[in-house]
């Protein structure tokens, strides 16, 4: 992933002895997110969770959801060490090895598998369009039939931002990158459904985020 400064970013992230990354946006918006994944992910199966980051969330998840088998990934060697670390302080045995996996690749490795649920926080605005486009199509191949994708984070809304604070974090990502920044919630859904990804829910959640649930038909 491309190198951007964030207020969750690596250099700015708390990191103690055996590793573990700690982002303070990840113990903020885990119990909205968990809320969500209460109503919408199914009673067992496999979950893939893109680009998790520091860990925290798929070790809470996969304590709160015992009868789901957790797949986190993530490009970045750090964070893989970090995931491994949080995994290896619970008793969880429902937790994988973390994926190497960059989830905007033309195309995810053929022995990944099918998932019955997929679940991505706070990426595609640091992601650019065609990305975002391809990244949902990933998803997509990814899932098996009924799976869902569960998909987190600051949008746009009828391209309009919700908070100064919106649009100044927009703004500071696009003078990072021109190709980054707030994607609007209309088009996201027009990418899930060419993705053949029926919509379920659109919720909002906290500190005027969204969460968007679609099914695979």
């Amino acid at each position: 992933m491309r190198s951007l400064n964030l207020p969750d970013s690596p250099s700015q992230q708390t990191t103690s002895e055996d590793g573990k990354l700690f982002a303070p946006s990840a113990e903020r918006n885990a119990q909205a997110i968990e809320t969500v994944l209460k109503e919408f992910l199914p009673a067992s199966g496999r979950v893939l969770e893109l680009a998790s980051g520091t860990g925290q969330h798929v070790t809470r998840f996969a304590q709160t959801f015992p009868d789901l088998h957790w797949t986190p990934s993530d490009p970045d060697a750090q964070r893989r060490h970090s995931i491994l670390s949080y995994r290896n302080d619970t008793s969880c045995t429902n937790i994988a090895d973390p994926l190497d996996l960059v989830a905007t690749l033309d195309h995810w490795p053929s022995d990944i598998g099918a998932f019955d649920a997929i679940v991505l926080v706070n990426l595609l605005h640091l992601i650019s369009t065609q990305e975002a486009q391809q990244l949902i199509q990933n998803v997509a191949r990814a899932l098996a039939p009924q799976g869902r994708f569960i998909l987190y984070g600051p949008f746009t809304r009828a391209d309009d931002f919700s908070s100064d604070n919106d649009r100044a974090f927009h703004a500071s990502l696009i003078s990072q990158d021109p190709n980054i920044g707030y994607k609007d919630d209309f088009d996201v859904a027009e990418w899930l459904m060419n993705a053949w990804l029926e919509p379920v829910a659109v919720l909002d959640m906290p500190a005027n985020n969204v969460t968007f649930v679609a099914q695979k038909s």
